[in-house]
């Protein structure tokens, strides 16, 4: 995978969170889930995005360990959503395969970094 797709790949997960986000109730439980999840999901792009002009590879290295972060919170909130949806969701089932496989990228990225010390 080249570095724009992640790029390209990070930020279409961020907002399709968001345009799933419009569609939930606006009840107490879920107003919360919606506040993380919008922070947490857009994060993971913004934080990678910010590793690509890193002044250092400790910055890289730390900017992508917090997209890293973000995208394991996204990944819990999308879980709480699954476990609460009573209607098969497959925007849902995918975002949270999605969120998934970011991690496992950005875990493999890390480990790369840390490897070649």
């Amino acid at each position: 995978m080249r570095e724009n797709d992640l790029l390209e790949r990070t930020f279409n997960f961020g907002v399709r969170c968001l345009k799933l986000l419009k569609t939930l109730p606006n009840t107490s439980e879920y107003q919360i889930i919606k506040f993380q999840l919008g922070k947490s999901s857009t994060s993971v792009g913004a934080n990678y995005e910010e590793a690509q002009a890193g002044s250092s590879k400790a910055d890289f290295k730390n900017k992508v360990r917090i997209s890293l972060k973000e995208a394991r919170e996204s990944n819990y909130w999308l879980r709480v959503l699954k476990a609460l949806d009573e209607n098969p969701n497959s925007e849902l089932d995918f975002l949270v395969n999605e969120s998934k496989e970011i991690k496992n990228i950005l875990a493999s990225i890390l480990k790369k970094l840390n490897e070649s010390k």
